[in-house]
């Protein structure tokens, strides 16, 4: 199975360009006013503006009120939601668009308590826990803690480059990989070269098995 790629945190069209032409399946905007990579509806939108068929446009949230989502929606094109703050499954559903859960692998997590409790995602998106950070930490968690039940299942996130994304699609086995930090020059500005080689990493370890 092919693993889909998400690349997180775009801020500057020629940074979605080139994901675009480096063969992702989402771009993901923040909509969260701390992150260094946050954008406002308005760039957002803009930034959406011209993505090719089969491209999805991904917003992520941290706690964000109802009326703040709501807003953002009406200016935004986005075909999916993520969510990774302490959202409810009822908040995380009821916007009338797909949507998927972070889950942070704190230490003490009951895993499958969290995915019976978010049952209704599209998927779940395992990242890396940070007490201080709700995402973007560049850090990685132990992937022998994804049950290999659930592996075909979740997104992979949390301190992922090109070094080290062909070990981890070898030993997790996801449905797919979510990286921001990992392919960047700066926080926010996307280095072109690192979105190659991540995206040739990813399919050499697709097409090696």
């Amino acid at each position: 199975m092919r693993t889909r790629v998400k690349i997180c945190g775009l801020t500057r069209r020629a940074d979605v360009e080139a994901a675009v032409a480096a063969g992702v399946d989402a771009i993901g905007f923040v909509f969260h006013p701390s992150s260094p990579r946050a954008v406002s509806p308005q760039d957002a939108r803009d930034l959406c503006a011209g993505l090719p068929p089969f491209v999805t446009a991904v917003g992520l949230f941290v706690d964000a009120s109802p009326e703040q989502i709501r807003a953002t929606l009406d200016r935004v094109p986005l075909e999916l939601l993520q969510f990774h703050g302490e959202e409810s499954p009822e908040l995380c559903a009821s916007f009338g668009r797909r949507w998927i859960k972070a889950v942070r692998m704190r230490p003490d997590i009951d895993l499958a308590a969290q995915l019976r409790r978010y049952e209704h995602a599209a998927g779940v998106l395992l990242d890396t826990f940070d007490p201080a950070r709700s995402g973007g930490t560049g850090q990685r968690f132990d992937w022998d803690r994804v049950p290999a039940a659930i592996a075909p299942s979740i997104v992979l996130a949390g301190g992922l480059d090109a070094e080290n994304v062909g070990e981890a699609i070898r030993r997790v086995r996801p449905f797919g990989v979510d990286v921001s930090g990992g392919v960047e020059a700066s926080k926010g500005v996307k280095d072109h070269d690192k979105i190659r080689d991540f995206m040739k990493r990813v399919n050499d370890v697709d097409i090696s098995g």
